[in-house]
Order: C-alpha cells, then sequence, then structure tokens
C-alpha cells in the first residue's frame, strides 16, 4: 500500500477545506494517509513560510478572500475570522494540543483523520475553542472516540517525541506551509495542489501495472 504523508497544524482552514478531497483520493488510490501535525511556527519561519500573524495587512485581507473563495466553491461552511483563532497574543502552545489528540489517535490505531477533520470543522465552523481540553474530549466523544482517553494521552512521551519527529522532518524536507502532502519524496504545498496529488498516485499505479 503506498504511504501518503500529510504535513499540516490543527488551525489551518486550508487542511480543513481540503479534508473531504484528499479523504476521496486516499479512498480511491487506496492509499495510506499518515497525518503528520507539527510545530507549524517553529518550522516554517526556517523553511520560507510566513504565518498569518506575521504578514502584512494587505496579505491578510487577501487570505480573507480566498478563504471565503475556497468555502464557496467547495460548499464547505468556515468562518473567516473564527472566533477562537487568536490573531494577537495567542496562548502559548494553544493549537499545539489538538495535533497531540490526533497524534494520539492515529498511535492507537484509530480512524485518525476523521477525528482531525471534526476538529478543524470546530476551530473554522462551529465556533468552538479547540484549546479547552473539554472541548477536544467533547469532539472525540461526539465522533465515537474514547475523548478521555486521548486527551489523557496527550502529554504521553510517546506523542510528544511523535510530535517533535513530524516537525523534524517537515523542516528537513523543506515543508514551509499546511497542508503539505508528501509522496515518494515529493512535495504538494496546499489544498489547490490535492489534483497534483491524485495524478501522481494515478501513475504510480500505472508503473506498478507494470
Amino acid at each position: 500500500m503506498v504511504e501518503l504523508s500529510c504535513f499540516y497544524s490543527l488551525s489551518s482552514p486550508w487542511a480543513y477545506l481540503g479534508g473531504p478531497k484528499l479523504q476521496d483520493i486516499v479512498r480511491r488510490h487506496r492509499a495510506r494517509l499518515v497525518l503528520k501535525p507539527f510545530d507549524f511556527q517553529e518550522v516554517v519561519p526556517k523553511t520560507g513560510g510566513v504565518p498569518i500573524r506575521t504578514r502584512p495587512q494587505p496579505r491578510r485581507d487577501y487570505h480573507a478572500v480566498e478563504l471565503a473563495r475556497w468555502s464557496d466553491y467547495l460548499g464547505l461552511p468556515l468562518n473567516v475570522t473564527p472566533r477562537h483563532y487568536p490573531m494577537q497574543n495567542p496562548a502559548p502552545n494553544w493549537n499545539k494540543h489538538a495535533g497531540w489528540t490526533v497524534i494520539a489517535a492515529q498511535a492507537a490505531g484509530l480512524d485518525a483523520f476523521r477525528l482531525s477533520h471534526a476538529i478543524l470543522r470546530a476551530l473554522w465552523a462551529e465556533e468552538r475553542d479547540i484549546a479547552d481540553p473539554a472541548v477536544r474530549q467533547a469532539i472525540a466523544d461526539e465522533n465515537g472516540y474514547d475523548g478521555a482517553a486521548l486527551v489523557a494521552a496527550e502529554g504521553s512521551e510517546a506523542v510528544q517525541a511523535e510530535y517533535r519527529r513530524n516537525g523534524e522532518e517537515a523542516e528537513s524536507l523543506g515543508v514551509f506551509g499546511s497542508p503539505t502532502l508528501v509522496l515518494d519524496g515529493e512535495l504538494f504545498w496546499g489544498q489547490d495542489r490535492l489534483d497534483f496529488v491524485d495524478r501522481a498516485l494515478a501513475r504510480r499505479a500505472v508503473r506498478a501495472r507494470g
């Protein structure tokens, strides 16, 4: 089974918007999707990315326009300025915990993608505070997971080590945005490049058939 890695942040609107299409691509090609949440704010300034909070206002304004366009085009609800996405002085680690929750689910052999998308939807469409452990637990419970167990596992050394490894791998690969898909070492940045991921998987299948 071909492996497709997804490097992203659990605060990325583009990861949310691209979720359903990515899941469809993975299903059709019978690929193994490996979710790799990583410390976006730590890594991307080293690789050429520019976090939204540090961009000039014209770029921030255009970012909002693009979010609205894509939300309308894809038919996915999205609040361009969600209540719980801090644009100024965010609390340390506010968006890391949700990534740890997803890692814990994946390590337990659960369908981590479904949980991941539910968390992203909670932030970007449902005005829920994913930095609150009670909210993360509720989201997990609502989607059929053991929320208490997953939240309890967030701080485990295994989960924390995986999160650090994801960041180190993202930096070594030159990942500078979220989401970034990696197939056989080739990077595909952004949910608007998912068609190219689809094509690459199709070509790979043809080569495999010989």
